[in-house]
């Protein structure tokens, strides 16, 4: 008899004790344990693993030394369960996983993590609907606080080792791709102080600040005065002290509070980096908040992450790494923050190349700094940020993931007027 007729699977079998017989043992007249014929693993592997991202050149090796090959070529990397468990949360939910099991030292690539990524994206289908459950509930401001805190608040020290030297912790602009990391951090903030035409004198409002970079870029280069609002404690202690420093406290103030309750008048309303916190469910809020601010000949600019394609984001990111956030489409912004106010769309650039260009810095950094971050943290913290910025390199290197400057002003005003900036 064969081994694969040996085979007996048990009545009333739970998914683990099939899994279990399917993938790793047979059993003898004698009742031994002893692995299954590749005749009967392969199957299994092809269509429920592998069939996962069936186009991407990756080899699979599992725990035994089983491998499979790519399906699509000289594989870019290979991929390494060091675990069954590893391999059923792959099969369970791979965009979840894939992360935990990374994270955890469960799996490991051997080769070029970012290709691998890249491949994966590739081979992905078309972004799918998942349960309602796992949908984005509202932003109300005492989750906002603690999404904040999770990510933003593990350091100043921790940011340094990678950030640039302003610590901007969004997209960098690069005129040219040989420009430094600090030259195209300085570049962005000059570019969007230019989309708004910013004169000095003028009042400005920035909603979710960092480390206080822009509103301090603003003042001392174009001559505005600036109310930033941040709910980082940290951030805000950091840019305060950088203001008193500079002395330019009292041209640019820094308030510990939540963008709802963000008070005053403002000639241009900015906002960096916050619009993918907020959530869908809370634009109309952001967009009454902009609304009440912005003078008559007011203009403004939202800088985001955004997709073409409505969907969450990758359940990992927002279980590690981004609680409660979520990456829009340009109609969800468009018609839940600009519509209801009559806001005028002048300008919409997409950055995404040079976000997948920041991140590729990000993580150079990062891996160099790597010994201190251990130092820090742990193995675990150290995996899942090198996965987290390379994964995002990639998503902004294969278009899963787009990054929007938008430019706006009330649409009956002489703002409307205002013309692209040259690049």
């Amino acid at each position: 008899m064969c081994e694969c007729d040996a085979v007996v699977l048990r009545p009333r079998l739970s998914l683990n004790d099939f899994l279990e017989d399917l993938l790793t043992v047979g059993y003898t007249h004698a009742a031994h344990k002893r692995r299954l014929s590749y005749n009967v693993v392969n199957p299994v592997i092809v269509d429920v693993t592998q069939n996962v991202v069936k186009t991407a050149p990756i080899r699979f090796v599992l725990w035994d030394g089983f491998e499979l090959p790519s399906p699509a070529g000289s594989a870019v990397a290979t991929l390494l369960f060091k675990e069954r468990s590893a391999l059923y949360g792959w099969m369970w939910d791979p965009e979840l996983n894939f992360g935990e099991t990374y994270m955890a030292g469960l799996v490991t690539v051997e080769g070029d993590l970012l290709a691998l990524l890249e491949a994966i994206y590739y081979a992905f289908p078309r972004p799918k609907r998942r349960g309602w459950w796992l949908w984005q509930k509202s932003n109300d401001t005492r989750a906002a606080r603690e999404n904040v805190h999770h990510h933003y608040d593990l350091g100043n020290e921790f940011y340094r080792l990678w950030l640039d030297d302003e610590m901007v912790y969004t997209c960098a602009y690069f005129p040219t791709p040989e420009v430094s990391l600090e030259e195209a951090q300085i570049a962005k903030l000059d570019l969007v102080c230019r989309k708004l035409h910013l004169k000095p004198g003028e009042r400005v409002i920035e909603a979710g600040c960092g480390w206080g970079s822009l509103a301090l870029f603003m003042a001392r280069q174009y001559g505005v005065t600036v109310r930033a609002f941040n709910i980082s404690s940290e951030q805000i202690a950091y840019a305060r002290s950088r203001a008193e420093r500079e002395g330019l406290a009292d041209r640019v103030e820094f308030v510990q509070d939540d963008y709802r309750y963000v008070q005053g008048t403002c000639d241009a309303f900015v906002s960096v980096g916050m619009l993918e916190h907020v959530g869908a469910s809370d634009y109309p809020m952001l967009g009454r908040v902009i609304d009440r601010t912005l003078s008559n000949n007011g203009r403004g600019l939202l800088h985001f992450i955004g997709r073409d394609q409505a969907a969450p984001l990758s359940p990992w990111i927002r279980k590690r790494i981004f609680p409660g956030a979520y990456a829009p489409t340009l109609p969800e912004v468009f018609d839940r923050v600009f519509e209801p106010y009559a806001f005028s769309v002048l300008d919409v650039h997409n950055l995404r190349w040079h976000y997948a260009k920041t991140l590729e810095h990000w993580r150079h950094r990062f891996d160099g700094a790597s010994r201190q971050v251990l130092a820090m943290f742990d193995e675990t913290f150290v995996r899942t940020w090198r996965l987290y910025l390379t994964g995002s390199q990639a998503s902004f290197s294969t278009g899963s993931l787009q990054l929007f400057q938008v430019v706006f002003a009330r649409g009956n005003t002489a703002a409307a007027l205002f013309s692209r900036v040259a690049e």
